[in-house]
């Protein structure tokens, strides 16, 4: 394209991959919008794509200049296959913002190897690389200021008559114009980075004249193309599933998600978090199909996702992490593990559990918004998650969970069709019926008001546990966990889950008891003049949070054999008391005994996650002595062939992973994770590795969550 400087020459960039990410998203565009001609068409399009970019082989040197030419020759060989419409502008359009994140990141990257003159802050004026220009807000272009007017704007201590653009008063801004190449010239800024719509020759639309389908496209599509599997940088980009069996409803959602390592001055850390979730496909939502009371009809389900994956044009390979979970009464069924299996296995390779009642109303909290809404507001919200079987409540102060908890209250525990006749009675209602004096059974027809007495009931109960610890016989008795902790004043309180969207009025009815729920919450809630919030999800809040906020991802510096097959599941955390100040060999042995007794567990049978906080002093000197305690300490484990889980909350675990390798006997069936943030108590599956095994993606299940988490 250009001729290459020695810059150019030394930013490495997977184009290979940017250009998979590429036509995969063709891919999908295609069998969107043309699904009969998808095939034909992409075929066409990869034909003409390819022999564009041939073409240029010879002269296009640098990854740079390839990628140039990746991004150029994308509009030419969409045309070939297509007519230059909306259709065709939209879909330039996306790509334009998929590529211009990319050629983003390759500009850090440019940048991180410029040597700048000198240090310290540099006013406007005071360097010729720092400058002020006109900007117009109506058309967004800059425009030079003359040098007389730049030197009155800088000095002037009044307020000056600006140019007029558009009819409008521009605005000034600061901008830094040049900088300097390490072999002391000064290169301007916008020579070094070529935009994606320079590049395309594509300008986007406003988006008034952008159609419907555009916008819907723009949503199937990722935030970001994928720079490299085996080239993460600060960004983790994941495609997860979440996979929700309920007791009234069964959906999914697939989102894509962004993750950043965290990275700073005095914290040179390799773990990431999510910054953004994006939802990029959201399911038809069906009622659960059943057998009988008592059992999933578990074909029907499977081939139900099976053909939502169809759907959203995605392959169980193409899925990163994601989460299957039976929730409510449905997880109560005979064959509810069989089901987590079967999806697990026939829907991808990614973490499933089985959701119990504290891990449900955490993801319900998370997935609904707001836990992040409790952090951005600085206050603490309750969520309660109303779903078929179950209301699943959370506490969420300044953006963590500090308490979760479970009452059997929902609308599918007790199902009637439009002429009252019940044709589903679960033991709550049962129970609930007894103690009103009722007696009903299935094919009976009960009247409209005692319909709305039970309902009055259940929703009595819930209200009561909202609002402090169960003190009725009722509620006692609905009662699946421990009360939630009020130790923290609650300021709002918000509803998910599908009763939700009939309380907020919304949504539709599923033969059962959810309306009348509906309406005796809402008339509660206003008498105890609670103050309701909407959340940013309802019903598919669950389904969210176990498809992205359910995710925690390790650090990048992880070991592991690499014959382990994934995912691992169900896997108990214990925690090994040992610091720098204590560590030994001989304590470090006693404490991990400690630590399995406290379990009622037994070193060399059970299979667990051994948890270190920052146990030694990360030298040359001490990671082979702590290799060898953790060889002494393990000694039947490592007999039995046993798999030994070891997870730092610091970056350590690939030097503690290749100590052991190489000061041990332990040469595999060996994991060493780090940068994960658990507590004594939790469970976790740990789904396959992403990107050549740099990092994992992990799904921590508390059973009982720690009351004294700090809020703050």
């Amino acid at each position: 394209m250009t001729q290459s400087s020695d810059k150019e020459k030394d930013i490495k960039i997977n184009v290979e991959s940017v250009k998979s990410s590429t036509i995969w998203m063709v891919n999908v565009f295609f069998k969107k919008y043309h699904m009969d001609d998808a095939p034909d068409m992409m075929d066409s399009f990869t034909q003409k794509y390819n022999s564009l970019l041939l073409q240029h082989e010879q002269k296009d040197i640098t990854d740079l200049s390839r990628l140039y030419r990746l991004i150029s020759e994308f509009k030419p060989a969409l045309a070939s296959v297509l007519q230059p419409r909306k259709e065709f502008e939209g879909m330039c359009s996306a790509m334009v913002d998929m590529f211009n994140v990319t050629l983003a990141g390759v500009k850090r990257r440019m940048e991180n190897k410029i040597r700048r003159p000198k240090e310290g802050p540099v006013l406007p004026g005071s360097d010729e690389s720092i400058s002020i220009m006109y900007f117009c807000t109506v058309c967004e272009q800059s425009f030079e200021i003359p040098e007389e007017m730049k030197e009155k704007l800088l000095n002037s201590s009044e307020k000056m008559e600006i140019q007029k653009h558009h009819e409008k008063e521009m605005e000034i801004r600061i901008i830094n114009s040049t900088e300097v190449s390490p072999d002391g010239k000064i290169i301007s800024d916008r020579d070094v980075i070529k935009s994606a719509s320079d590049l395309m020759g594509h300008s986007k639309p406003k988006m008034g004249d952008v159609t419907s389908d555009m916008k819907k496209l723009t949503n199937l599509l990722p935030d970001q193309p994928l720079l490299g599997k085996e080239d993460i940088g600060e960004y983790l980009q994941v495609l997860s599933v979440g996979i929700d069996v309920g007791s009234s409803t069964s959906h999914l959602v697939f989102s894509s998600l962004t993750l950043r390592r965290e990275r700073s001055f005095l914290n040179m850390s390799n773990r990431f978090h999510l910054i953004n979730r994006k939802l990029i496909y959201e399911g038809t939502i069906i009622d659960t199909p059943l057998i009988n009371r008592y059992t999933i009809d578990i074909d029907a389900v499977v081939a139900f996702f099976e053909e939502e994956y169809k759907k959203a044009g995605i392959a169980p390979a193409m899925v990163d992490t994601g989460a299957v979970i039976v929730t409510g009464e449905t997880a109560k069924k005979q064959n509810a593990a069989e089901i987590v299996r079967r999806l697990s296995s026939e829907t991808g390779k990614f973490v499933s559990a089985s959701a119990g009642p504290n891990f449900e109303s955490l993801l319900g909290a998370m997935g609904s918004g707001v836990v992040d809404l409790s952090r951005k507001n600085e206050n603490t919200i309750m969520n309660i998650d109303v779903g078929g079987g179950t209301s699943n409540l959370a506490i969420a102060s300044k953006g963590n969970v500090l308490s979760t908890s479970c009452i059997n209250v929902g609308g599918r525990l007790l199902g009637i069709d439009e002429n009252f006749k019940i044709w589903r009675i679960d033991e709550p209602s049962e129970f609930l019926m007894k103690e009103l004096n009722m007696e009903y059974q299935l094919g009976d027809i009960i009247p409209e008001e005692d319909v709305r007495t039970i309902a009055r009931e259940y929703a009595k109960a819930l209200i009561e546990v909202m609002r402090g610890p169960a003190i009725s016989h009722i509620a006692k008795k609905l009662m699946m966990t421990d009360d939630l902790d009020f130790s923290v004043p609650i300021d709002e309180f918000s509803f998910s889950g599908g009763v939700a969207e009939m309380i907020y009025g919304e949504g539709k009815t599923y033969n059962d008891i959810g309306t009348y729920l509906a309406e005796e919450i809402k008339l509660l809630a206003e008498e105890y003049k609670l103050h309701i919030i909407e959340p940013e999800n309802k019903i598919r809040a669950t389904v969210i949070g176990a498809g992205s906020f359910s995710l925690s991802v390790s650090g990048s510096t992880c070991y592991f054999d690499k014959s382990i097959l994934f995912p691992l599941e169900n896997i108990p955390v214990i925690n090994v008391n040992i610091c720098k100040k204590n560590f030994s060999h001989e304590n470090l042995e006693k404490e991990v005994n400690l630590a399995f007794k406290r379990f009622d567990m037994q070193e060399g049978q059970d299979l667990v996650a051994l948890y270190f906080k920052d146990p030694i002093h990360r030298s040359a000197f001490y990671l082979p002595e702590f290799a060898k305690a953790i060889e002494k300490a393990l000694p039947n484990s490592i007999a039995n062939n046993l798999m030994i889980i070891l997870i730092f909350d610091q970056d350590m675990g690939g030097s503690v992973g290749i100590a052991l390798r190489r000061e041990t006997a332990i040469q595999d069936n060996l994991i060493c994770m780090d940068e994960l943030d658990l507590e004594e108590g939790d469970w976790i599956d740990i789904g396959a590795p992403l990107y050549a095994g740099q990092a994992f993606p992990v799904t921590v299940k508390s059973l009982v969550f720690n009351k004294n988490k700090n809020s703050s």
